[in-house]
């Protein structure tokens, strides 16, 4: 059964960098093609596109609680937050806010951003203590003439705005964290590690889109490492005029490529958000495959017609996507034909 803890499985990614076909590495079935397309509105009659939520991972009853905001005449970014707060609360996903893996020294540090429908945008990064850095990120960026807030000036920040200082480690990830001390190495165990988040896009009533991203980072990560959630461009970008981008995985190689910004651009420039994930996810495998063949990133992309689309180096992404008449849990189509 697969787990999404083990997203980062050990996979073959040479193959792929070193010449593999193209043709031989699409592996979307097309049916699931046939249902993102029936998905799109018509755009020619003038009709605004559905109200649509999408998110990384399997996490159905936060993009319904997203929709369900939306629909009650909420901003895409309402909706967003409300969904990304039910992870963030939710003491069984050890990835994301409370019950978050800690770090090599035990403690849990949460980083997110998030970036509306206008361009603006805030960020919180190892941030301790507050269960819900999504709303915080929200508060930098309504509150503060700033964009990214970090460490302890977030957690005065967060503090002054309400926010109750909390112990986010519980007892299931505490016991995680003693027992990977006892391996006695403080080395990443890179594809073996922990790198999953939480990302939402959202489009509303309006053709408005908005996303967010929050996660408690790698597990047992260096004291102070952030990887691409909280990082505009990277983990997250929005763009209303287009189209809107998260990832999911290895940090260090969507920071490197600025994945998210990259597949609005590539949506600019007339690709769908299938194939611009495609394009994102291609672009690490040839730059790192060889360098990194355990690593693993998934994107999803939102773009301004309500179309959606994700792709991922290898099998096992799936994510979560909501409308008015369904609420879904797929798998996502990837680009390595010889994993598994």
């Amino acid at each position: 059964m697969f787990n999404r803890r083990d997203f980062l499985n050990k996979t073959i990614l040479a193959s792929l960098a070193a010449g593999v076909g193209i043709s031989s590495c699409e592996s979307k079935p097309k049916q699931d093609a046939a249902k993102n397309n029936a998905a799109t509105t018509n755009q020619s009659s003038g009709e605004k596109p559905e109200a649509t939520v999408i998110a990384t991972w399997k996490h159905p009853d936060a993009t319904q609680k997203a929709l369900e905001v939306i629909q009650n005449q909420g901003r895409a970014l309402d909706g967003i937050e409300a969904g990304v707060r039910m992870v963030e609360a939710d003491p069984l996903d050890q990835s994301v806010g409370y019950g978050g893996l800690p770090d090599r020294d035990g403690i849990v540090t949460l980083d997110a951003c998030v970036m509306d429908e206008k361009g603006n945008a805030g960020c919180v990064t190892f941030l301790q203590h507050i269960m819900h850095p999504v709303s915080v990120a929200r508060k930098v960026m309504e509150d503060t003439p700033h964009v990214m807030l970090s460490g302890e000036g977030a957690l005065q920040f967060a503090l002054s705005k309400g926010f109750e200082k909390e112990n986010l480690l519980t007892q299931a990830a505490e016991e995680r964290w003693k027992e990977w001390l006892k391996e006695g190495t403080y080395k990443p165990v890179g594809g073996h590690e922990q790198h999953d988040t939480i990302g939402m896009l959202a489009i509303d009533g309006n053709g408005n889109l908005s996303g967010a991203c929050s996660t408690s980072g790698m597990a047992f990560k260096m004291h102070g490492r952030v990887g691409d959630s909280p990082i505009i461009g990277a983990g997250l970008y929005v763009d209303n005029e287009v189209g809107a981008a998260t990832a999911t995985g290895l940090g260090e190689f969507v920071m490197k490529t600025l994945g998210a910004f990259l597949i609005v651009e590539l949506m600019r420039q007339g690709k769908s958000p299938e194939a611009a994930c495609r394009e994102a996810a291609l672009r690490i495998a040839e730059k790192y495959g060889k360098a990194n063949e355990d690593m693993q990133v998934g994107y999803i992309a939102l773009n301004k017609k309500g179309e959606y689309g994700t792709y991922s180096l290898h099998p096992g992404f799936n994510y979560s996507i909501s409308r008015k008449a369904s609420h879904e849990v797929l798998d996502s189509p990837y680009l390595s034909a010889s994993a598994g």
